[in-house]
């Protein structure tokens, strides 16, 4: 049930609204069911990202795609945390502020999903920035490939989203947004973390280059 619950949200509704109401021009996703697992890593300006990430995903395995979230923003509560647990899929963690209060550390949490054969989309900025401006990667997500090198990150630039929806304020707008997705890669499980790091920032940024040179 929850699986087709996933497809009608996400396939259906939510590509369509992006689509037509906010002008959201996706990239085809079809080459990750190809994939046994996976980890999508992708910038981050708006709480559109996730929707127009796992809206993207394809049917047959959406399902099996967990976006992670702060569970201080949305697990508030124990209703919204079943709510966003059912109707999202998220695996929400505790920021920092909640491992100090016996919170489980998130590292663990994504390892143990993708342990259970889920997928993950992580955004690796930790925060929403401001529009079309990527900050520092946390070196979590490298930590988590260091874990489980046999599975591949997928970098994905989105564009627009921030400003269709900035950080702060609850309108939705229609602007021409983008999501582009990168070749989904194994780290070298002989790096490091900063290296991990750099070669996903580099992704990302050459992504971003290619869809301004392509006019976005």
């Amino acid at each position: 049930m929850k699986k087709i619950i996933l497809q009608i949200v996400y396939c259906v509704i939510i590509r369509n609204f992006l689509k037509i109401f906010v002008g959201v021009k996706f990239d085809k996703a079809n080459f990750l069911i190809e994939n046994e697992q996976f980890i999508i890593v992708a910038n981050h300006n708006s709480h559109l990202d996730t929707m127009a990430v796992m809206a993207s995903i394809p049917h047959k395995i959406i399902h099996k795609v967990k976006p992670v979230a702060a569970k201080d923003y949305f697990g508030k509560t124990k209703l919204q945390e079943k709510f966003s647990n059912y109707f999202i899929n998220t695996l929400l963690i505790k920021r920092a502020s909640g491992i100090e209060k016996g919170g489980e550390n998130p590292i663990r949490q994504m390892i143990k999903e993708l342990d259970k054969g889920y997928s993950l989309i992580v955004f690796p900025e930790g925060t929403r920035g401001q529009p079309e401006v990527m900050q520092p990667l946390k070196k979590g997500i490298a930590l988590v490939l260091l874990e489980r090198p046999t599975i591949k990150f997928v970098p994905v630039f989105i564009y627009g989203m921030g400003k269709a929806l900035p950080k702060g304020d609850g309108i939705i707008l229609p602007f021409t947004s983008t999501l582009k997705f990168g070749v989904p890669e194994m780290i070298d499980p002989n790096s490091d973390k900063d290296k991990i790091i750099l070669t996903i920032e580099h992704r990302l940024q050459e992504l971003k280059d290619n869809s301004f040179a392509d006019g976005i």
